[in-house]
């Protein structure tokens, strides 16, 4: 069995401008890349702009497959920081007949549909690109089942649940590894100022200025119910060095500048996950709703842990993908 893996980035840089008259998401182009991929640019129609796609097709490109979306941080995947660069998920997919997609670009932007264009950032509408322009394009293009699940890894491991939200059925499955769901009661809202902020942009362009009702409609904690029904696995460190704070550990080289930091502001950034994860926890367990808590004694907000965190949670999205077929 083999496994599709697609990759897609902001603005094709260099790339002429689209065709807006069409009016419709489309893939603009497909051509081989290096490792086997495919370089797939799609045109995104809520957007207005070209957006990279790599793919590596399945074994058996004649058999239809589910989808498994991998969304990145706050960086979007860019300065060599996604999945198919930091984790080993061509080989750890090579025998699973699924498409895995994994987008790049949306730095800052919650992977959700901005009420504004922001100055900096421009025009943000992930989550419809996610959830009505990609999802049909892929299917149709690498004989996709429809059936789909999405993980995330820090800001993207809030955004899951809110695209679940956004388009319910859309998802049987939903991974958050190092996020923080709730995004709209004092502690969430510093937080989402600051990941938007890092990146130049406004979360007021998001949704809205405080109280703007977009900051209660996306918070996935207010609205738990709606996951009852879905597979829902989420994971987490407290932030404390754990096996995997080592020079030798991965990404680190021996490179005691990158140990410090991933110990330090790492440590920090999972301990407040940490604190997130477990007011989940107590609001579905409150609600009756199933899901599987990963809630690690130690570990930082780092690649190496993410990576064991797909491993562990896949075969759990596979039964769901497999169930929803």
């Amino acid at each position: 069995m083999g496994v599709l893996i697609v990759l897609f980035a902001g603005a094709v840089p260099g790339s002429a401008a689209p065709d807006t008259t069409a009016g419709e998401s489309r893939i603009v182009d497909i051509a081989p890349g290096p490792d086997g991929f495919l370089d797939v640019q799609v045109y995104s129609a809520a957007m207005n702009t070209v957006l990279e796609v790599k793919v590596l097709r399945a074994v058996d490109p004649a058999t239809a497959a589910p989808a498994l979306y991998l969304l990145n941080g706050a960086a979007g995947g860019h300065g060599a920081s996604s999945w198919h660069q930091k984790t080993d998920i061509g080989a750890f997919f090579a025998d699973e007949q699924v498409n895995v997609v994994i987008p790049l670009g949306g730095s800052g932007s919650y992977f959700t549909d901005w009420q504004s264009d922001d100055p900096v950032l421009g025009r943000q509408q992930w989550t419809t690109f996610l959830t009505r322009e990609l999802p049909p394009l892929i299917d149709a293009e690498f004989n996709g089942t429809g059936v789909n699940a999405a993980a995330g890894i820090s800001m993207a491991a809030t955004s899951v649940f809110q695209l679940a939200l956004a388009a319910p059925g859309r998802y049987v499955a939903i991974g958050s590894y190092s996020g923080c769901i709730r995004t709209s009661d004092p502690m969430g809202r510093v937080m989402v100022r600051a990941v938007v902020g890092r990146w130049g942009g406004d979360a007021s362009n998001m949704w809205g200025r405080w109280p703007s009702p977009g900051w209660t409609a996306n918070d996935p904690y207010l609205h738990a119910e709606q996951f009852r029904g879905i597979t829902v696995y989420v994971s987490t460190g407290t932030g404390l060095p754990g096996p995997l704070e080592t020079l030798q550990g991965p990404g680190i080289a021996g490179d005691i500048g990158k140990l410090v930091d991933q110990a330090v502001v790492g440590g920090v950034l999972e301990a407040v996950t940490n604190h997130c994860a477990h007011m989940l926890r107590d609001r579905l367990n409150e609600l009756g709703i199933p899901a599987v808590f990963d809630l690690r004694l130690n570990g930082t907000h780092s690649w190496g842990y993410w990576e064991q965190d797909l491993h562990r949670s896949w075969p759990l999205f596979r039964d769901a993908l497999a169930r929803g077929q």
